[in-house]
């Protein structure tokens, strides 16, 4: 909502400046529309003609993000380190077949259970899973396995950046897109010459309309939705980089509390839980089986 907070105080700014100046807001509403369609149709379809459809629809999607920001809080990597540790735990005392109920079928784990927004992250349980089920066919080697982890983590952080390389591509093509607005604009006023001065001033005034429209749309709405987008999907990858980190650490063969203490330095420093409070949340974790 911090966005829509701003979108609105910067148009409260631009069109409230141009209103306590003097200026005449009923030739630009009167533009705004014609100007509109012809700016942002062209914005749209060099969008569609640049992307796929799974592109378009991804990032659709990222609009939700830059409007609530990045889904995971401290509590969500305290529950993450918890059940890692849980994990990890039960590797070195029983064993890595001891993980088998638990990987093979997450959807009937105590453990998994205990943690339902983490069951319900199908991109996070299958990093898990997958990466304990590899310890256990004795791919073992920490390097391999943090080589492997780190290129799929690249190829994920890639994926979910592209939705902000479009936006930003579209941004950077919305100021051309009000420059031809606007030479529209003044192709039909010439050949309205013959009018008054009364007329041609407003001609010309709505013609210039596509300028400001592609400007402001480029600097002050598709720039920084995409500079957010991205912000949001840096932050999220975190949340992966954290199992990256616990689980690495302890093929490095580190006690369960060493490891995910280097899985919590891997946190947001405004989501990183403190070393007492991941401390209390592990002495309270009560897991069946």
């Amino acid at each position: 909502m911090l966005a829509l907070g701003g979108l609105g105080f910067l148009l409260a700014c631009v069109f409230g400046t141009f209103v306590a100046e003097g200026g005449s807001i009923g030739a630009v509403l009167e533009a705004l529309p014609f100007e509109f369609v012809t700016i942002g149709g062209a914005a749209v379809a060099t969008f569609v003609i640049a992307n796929s459809m799974h592109a378009i629809r991804h990032t659709l999607g990222g609009f939700r993000k830059v409007l609530r920001g990045a889904i995971f809080a401290k509590s969500d990597y305290v529950d993450l380190l918890s059940l890692l540790f849980y994990f990890v735990r039960l590797a070195n005392t029983k064993g890595t077949m001891a993980l088998e109920t638990h990987i093979e079928r997450p959807e009937e784990s105590s453990a998994f259970r205990k943690f339902p927004k983490i069951l319900a992250n199908r991109h996070a349980t299958g990093m898990i899973c997958d990466y304990l089920r590899m310890v256990g066919m004795n791919a073992d080697d920490p390097h391999q396995i943090e080589d492997v982890m780190a290129r799929e983590l690249r190829k994920t952080l890639q994926e979910e950046l592209h939705s902000a390389h479009a936006l930003q591509v579209v941004a950077d093509a919305l100021p051309a897109f009000g420059i031809v607005a606007a030479v529209l604009g003044v192709i039909k006023t010439m050949a309205h010459i013959a009018e008054p001065p009364m007329v041609l001033g407003r001609m010309i005034g709505e013609a210039l309309t596509g300028t400001f429209l592609g400007v402001l749309l480029a600097y002050g709405v598709a720039a920084p939705f995409s500079a957010r987008l991205k912000a949001v999907a840096e932050e999220e990858a975190k949340y992966f980089e954290v199992i990256r980190a616990v689980l690495v650490a302890h093929l490095h063969g580190n006690a369960p509390q060493v490891s995910v203490e280097t899985g919590r330095k891997m946190a947001p420093n405004q989501h990183m839980p403190s070393f007492q409070e991941l401390e209390t949340a592990i002495q309270s974790l009560q897991i069946e089986g």
